[in-house]
């Protein structure tokens, strides 16, 4: 159960369960499961169900089904229902990575989910995963096409290089890339102190290519509003105005590192 502030009201509920494991095998010996390929079935693989449920109801059923009935109608809407379901399940599992410091839990996002449902029912219903009706969102759109096989074939092409020690990864990628799963999930803070470092490493990195110069000047001018920020974030809250100049600082980087890309 969530709350924005200590002694609050509760704003969201998160219930976890396991779908699809396998009974759990009774004691004793156990045979050694058959390797794989030699024609015995695989075995079931359990998947997470994550039910993110607002604590406060609707009015009535007619108030849902329209609250429902608009999301049909507005693709944008219900996609920001997704997301802020997402958002309130990253929130709990960066107290768990926290709780147990483990660096390999993981945020996650409504596009790497085999299904993502909206809906309403019953306190009992929605706790079991369950809905008197819901909407289910479609997959995502495919990226458009690139307008040349060039550009189709570059990541694949960049992997190749990277494993073949032709070309390295940069540490501000990685660091631009943290900086921006940071921003997405809410974590203001995170996002500023991430953002510093990356910017940094951008400037240091990619400062010889003369290629990037217009990009980098562009990266540079938010240094200050990033170290700003970054210097809020040690104290406590960012503000909402120097949340901006971090967003936009990333996105400078982005699009550096993707001209960077395009170009080599």
């Amino acid at each position: 159960m969530t709350r924005s502030e200590s002694g609050g009201q509760p704003e969201r509920i998160v219930v976890l369960a396991t779908v699809g494991a396998p009974p759990r095998a009774r004691r004793g010996r156990r045979r050694a499961p058959a390797a794989e390929g030699g024609g015995e079935s695989a075995e079931p693989v359990p998947s997470v169900r994550a039910t993110v449920i607002r604590a406060a109801p609707f009015e009535s059923r007619d108030d849902a089904d329209g609250w429902l009935e608009r999301l049909r109608r507005e693709r944008a809407d219900l996609d920001e229902e997704a997301r802020a379901g997402a958002r309130e399940l990253n929130a709990l599992l960066r107290t768990h990575r926290a709780a147990v410091a483990d660096p390999y839990v993981r945020d996650v996002a409504p596009a790497g989910a085999t299904v993502v449902r909206v809906g309403h029912g019953t306190g009992q219903q929605v706790s079991d995963g369950r809905f008197e009706s819901a909407l289910e969102l479609p997959p995502p759109a495919p990226r458009s096409r690139p307008r040349r096989r060039a550009d189709a074939l570059a990541p694949d092409e960049r992997v190749a290089a990277v494993l073949g020690r032709r070309e390295s990864v940069l540490a501000c990628e990685e660091l631009v890339l943290r900086a921006r799963a940071d921003i997405e999930a809410d974590r203001p803070r995170e996002a500023a102190l991430q953002a510093r470092i990356a910017l940094e490493a951008a400037l240091a990195e990619l400062g010889g290519d003369g290629r990037l110069a217009d990009d980098l000047s562009t990266v540079e001018d938010r240094r200050a509003d990033v170290g700003r920020a970054a210097n809020e974030a040690l104290g406590g809250e960012v503000s909402a105005e120097l949340q901006h100049a971090v967003a936009a600082a990333v996105e400078r980087m982005e699009t550096a590192l993707r001209r960077r890309r395009i170009q080599r």
